[in-house]
């Protein structure tokens, strides 16, 4: 068997070098390093994909977030309501840029941002909603843009885990993860579902105004060399990371169905373990399978429940099966984020959550052999 990696980019590489050492040499003979035609190229192709009108990349998933909070024009105080059960990237630049952040609990099943918390949170001084798609799939998108239009509220999606995920409007529409509020932003980070080979991210709108307004925060506030319009700051996606990214695009889908059968492969598996919790598919999409494009499956995380479950984590690194808990500890108890006005009752989940979860190997090259022996070695742990 081969060695279990949480991720393996190495033998994702592998499968693709034809492809893509040939786009970065490229880059290499050009010295287009930096908005190189690859850039470009890369940007229009993504445009397809998602069927969005705008991509703006940048250097990473954390600028884009903070770029796109400055195209909208948020000003400090505003309050901005997240999910407390996410990583610390979504606040943090919240925090950067002097706004309120305002943390609210999620849901137990899907792990999403829970639609009641955000509509208790809202006050005269909030200007947006940050749902993040963790793990894969779409917070409950059309609830919170009702939410956002009735009180007048930007929507800012951030996407960093969920590239290619669909989501599933109650009448059948689908409409890509990341393209459904005014802006969205995702990372490029090597292990995200479309992964670079260094940094990268990228924001997304159809709204032509806001896409000037970043195209120009994102290069020091220039559109005009030396023409400094809007108060700006340095964040490129380079050359080289754009040729890696179009070269790996056009197997994204491809990607996303090989995590999704994974998926499908540990869920039979837990499927009669009670202790055992597996991810929940919601937005209207009703089991996976082999064409469910709603859970991408950026994480297999599973909830147990009258388990040790650090316990398990040590068992499972003891019999070489790489684990993760995303995440240890919730952003409100985070000392960076700590506010008096928060009310332990207002998170109970999110509470219970980050002492229940455990996330397993997933990647595109998990084999059949390698699910067999990490489920199996759960099983005996919690059967004892």
């Amino acid at each position: 068997m081969k060695k279990i990696q949480m991720v393996d980019l190495k033998g994702q590489y592998n499968s693709i070098k034809d492809v893509v050492n040939p786009s970065i040499q490229e880059v290499i003979d050009s010295a287009f390093f930096i908005n190189g035609p690859k850039v470009h190229e890369f940007q229009k192709n993504l445009e397809n994909y998602l069927g969005v009108k705008h991509v703006i990349p940048c250097a990473n998933g954390t600028d884009a977030l903070q770029i796109a909070m400055m195209g909208l024009g948020l000003k400090p105080g505003d309050e901005v309501i997240t999910a407390d059960f996410t990583f610390a990237a979504t606040v943090e630049v919240i925090a950067l840029l002097n706004l309120t952040p305002v943390l609210v609990d999620v849901n137990p099943d899907d792990f999403n941002i829970n639609i009641e918390a955000i509509k208790k949170a809202i006050t005269p001084k909030t200007k947006a909603i940050v749902p993040v798609h963790l793990f894969g799939q779409c917070a409950n998108m059309e609830a919170i843009m009702e939410i956002a239009k009735t009180h007048d509220l930007y929507v800012i999606e951030d996407n960093a885990q969920a590239i290619g995920a669909n989501y599933t409007y109650t009448n059948g529409d689908k409409v890509k993860a990341g393209t459904i509020g005014d802006v969205g932003a995702t990372s490029f980070f090597p292990s995200k579902n479309l992964g670079c080979y260094g940094d990268g991210g990228a924001i997304f709108t159809n709204n032509d105004e806001l896409a000037h307004t970043i195209r120009g925060i994102v290069n020091h506030g220039m559109y005009e060399r030396y023409h400094h319009d809007v108060v700006g700051v340095n964040s490129r996606l380079d050359s080289i990371q754009a040729a890696v990214l179009d070269a790996k695009l056009p197997y994204l889908d491809d990607y996303n169905k090989a995590r999704q059968h994974a998926a499908k492969k540990y869920n039979e598996a837990f499927k009669d373990i009670d202790s055992i919790t597996v991810p929940q598919i919601s937005n209207n999409c009703d089991s996976i399978c082999s064409n469910c494009d709603c859970h991408v499956f950026h994480q297999y995380t599973l909830r147990v429940t009258d388990v040790d479950r650090d316990a398990l984590v040590k068992h499972l690194n003891e019999k070489g099966i790489p684990c993760g808990v995303y995440y240890p500890i919730p952003l409100h108890k985070q000392k960076a984020y700590l506010d008096e006005r928060y009310n332990e009752d207002d998170f109970k989940v999110t509470n219970q959550l980050v002492k229940e979860v455990i996330s397993l190997p997933m990647h595109t090259e998990l084999d059949e052999e390698q699910i067999a022996y990490i489920t199996s070695t759960v099983i005996k742990f919690i059967n004892g």
